[in-house]
């Protein structure tokens, strides 16, 4: 291992790969449970990741590996943050402790990672199409005995591509074994009417023909997923079926660590904590800024309390995006609707034609996969919904799965939608005060994953004049166009620098519209300019100016800092910040070339 030491267990340390499994008897594979079980906890207890939902699935994934022959049968794990003892099981058991470090292993299934991750994950619900996908390519080129399995919770199976996967599926004789690892839990609690259903047939009070069987699915369970002979067996059994197949497995998240057990959302990821009693370390959050999602889920409330027209929408991230405080508030005005990106959007556009004000919260790197909604059911109606995205920029640990890096150059492009990032806590609460008041088109608001800046952040809110930008600090030489938070630390990089009467520092926060007043004076002004953006470079802000300044016909170099034309790993935001040349010593650098 490389700089965090573990003792191993008996059985553990001798896994090298899912191989190894198949001498072992049935007493050999429960010890193996509890030794992969304290193994996840060890590690995650220092280093931080997604735990209870790979506690939920430890005799599961030993089970898999066991049964099937790994990596020439397919396995999926969907999401993927359940798949850390498929990780540590498949030869990352030594290099375990780097997961979701800057170089160390993803925390997600990646194909360049490893022959076993047998397809990328992150998003949900994409597990049923793209095994049916390798499946039918497994019939094409005359390869029947290779076995295609999928887990997907029962969160992610009610999203509308994996009811997408099951319909194609269902009409296909493709060998395709799908594991419903049914928690009733996501991230929070899932939600809607098929998990009502579910809750039928686990208690036997189901009337109806099975849903899955209606789909064309050979269906078997419910089957205790915690009981590893039992799981086998029917695994062996199902091996040996043709055509489309649905095991219904029961498991508890966070199984096996009381806390994560008795508090699923918590313990989802909970940062670090004590290996032996689970309580978490806290922090003195009231010595601290505020997280971006709660400025926005306490100030929504804070609104709606006096706006009754007010109505929030999140798919999937109550808690996550804090619209839990709107849903403990006002719980008849605040809607979960379960991994449906699609449908919060245009659910959004529906109650906006009725002149409800609506609030779409969806972390940034999902909205992507309601990108037509925006377009032909917002936008184009020009209906004023207003796009809470959190998790914009650089995200940190989770890696390119996650980072909400290119929301503003494929929104950039949309007609009539309005694009904001503000500077603080501030700005966010003024933007949602003037949106709620009556915006003439859709407007999407980006900020960060994580803390701000300012501890007295609850100010009364004012309106903000649409399409402005703000001088922070005037100069005569060098001009700094930032957008969004990353601009708090040219602040910083000017006082380091010690010429404060060379540097301008402006903040545009209305990246559409930009303020095309005060844009043409700094282009005619400076002679050097600078954007800054923690955002994708192509597309994105720096290349608004750019096009602008085109527009009017100045012919400047343009220095635009932003997210490169590649993929940035995953590990802490600062390094990743160095990573893609957005840091302050990459800015600090460029201008003293200037000075």
């Amino acid at each position: 291992m490389s700089h965090y030491t573990h003792s191993l267990k008996s059985i553990l340390e001798h896994i090298n790969s899912p191989k190894d499994l198949k001498p072992l008897n049935q007493e050999n594979l429960r010890q193996l449970a509890t030794e992969l079980r304290e193994f996840i906890i060890d590690i995650v207890s220092v280093k931080e990741g997604h735990l209870g939902a790979s506690l939920g699935v430890v005799e599961l994934t030993i089970a898999l590996h066991y049964v099937f022959n790994t990596p020439i049968d397919k396995l999926i794990w969907d999401v993927g943050h359940q798949a850390y003892g498929h990780k540590i099981l498949t030869g990352r058991k030594d290099i375990f402790d780097t997961n979701r470090q800057f170089g160390g292993i993803s925390g997600f299934p990646k194909m360049k990672e490893s022959d076993f991750d047998a397809f990328g994950t992150g998003h949900s619900s994409t597990s049923i199409s793209a095994l049916l996908g390798m499946a039918l390519a497994a019939q094409l080129q005359g390869k029947p005995e290779r076995q295609h399995i999928a887990v997907i919770g029962d969160a992610s199976i009610a999203s509308g591509m994996a009811f997408e996967g099951l319909n194609h599926a269902g009409e296909t004789k493709a060998n395709m074994l799908i594991v419903l690892n049914d928690n009733a839990m996501g991230i929070d609690p899932s939600v809607g009417a098929l998990k009502k259903y579910l809750t039928n047939v686990k208690t036997g009070s189901a009337k109806e023909e099975n849903i899955f069987e209606c789909l064309n699915f050979h269906y078997t369970g419910p089957v205790d997923g915690h009981d590893l002979p039992s799981l086998i067996k029917e695994l062996e059994i199902l091996k040996h079926v043709d055509g489309p197949k649905l095991l219904h497995v029961i498991t508890t998240k966070g199984k096996g660590l009381q806390k994560a057990e008795e508090n699923q959302v918590t313990y989802h990821a909970p940062g670090k904590f004590n290996k032996q009693t689970g309580e978490l370390q806290r922090k003195n959050a009231a010595l601290e800024p505020p997280k971006f999602q709660d400025v926005f889920g306490k100030t929504i409330v804070e609104l709606a309390l006096k706006n009754e027209k007010i109505v929030g929408i999140t798919p999937a991230m109550p808690t996550g995006s804090s619209l839990k405080y709107m849903m403990a508030t006002i719980p008849e005005r605040a809607y979960d609707v379960g991994i449906a990106e699609q449908h919060a959007v245009t659910l959004a556009a529906g109650m906006a034609t009725d002149g409800m004000v609506v609030f779409c919260n969806i972390y940034s790197t999902f909205l992507q996969r309601a990108y037509d909604q925006v377009i032909h059911d917002v936008a184009l109606q020009n209906l004023p919904v207003i796009f809470c995205l959190d998790r914009a920029g650089l995200v940190g640990e989770d890696g390119p799965t996650h980072h909400g890096v290119y929301d503003i150059s494929y929104l950039r492009c949309i007609p009539n939608l309005a694009i904001f990032s503000p500077l603080n806590e501030e700005e966010l609460r003024n933007i949602m005060y003037t949106a709620q008041l009556g915006l003439d088109h859709p407007i999407a608001i980006r900020y960060p994953r994580g803390r701000g800046k300012m501890l007295n952040w609850q100010l009364p809110m004012k309106k903000l004049p649409i399409g402005k930008a703000v001088v922070v600090k005037k100069g005569h030489k060098i001009a700094i166009l930032s957008t969004g938070p990353i601009g708090n630390m040219i602040s910083e990089m000017i006082e380091e620098l010690n010429q404060p009467d060379a540097i301008a520092h402006y903040n545009f926060p209305f990246i559409k519209p930009l303020d095309n007043k005060l844009l043409k004076e700094i282009l005619s002004k400076f002679e050097h300019i600078i954007t800054l953006e923690d955002g994708a470079a192509i597309g994105g802000f720096g290349s608004a100016v750019l096009e602008f300044a085109n527009n009017i016909g100045i012919h400047k170099i343009i220095k635009i800092f932003g997210v490169p034309d590649f993929y940035i790993t995953h590990g802490a935001t600062e390094k990743l910040y160095k990573e893609a040349g957005i840091d302050k010593m990459s800015v600090k650098q460029y201008v003293q070339q200037f000075l």
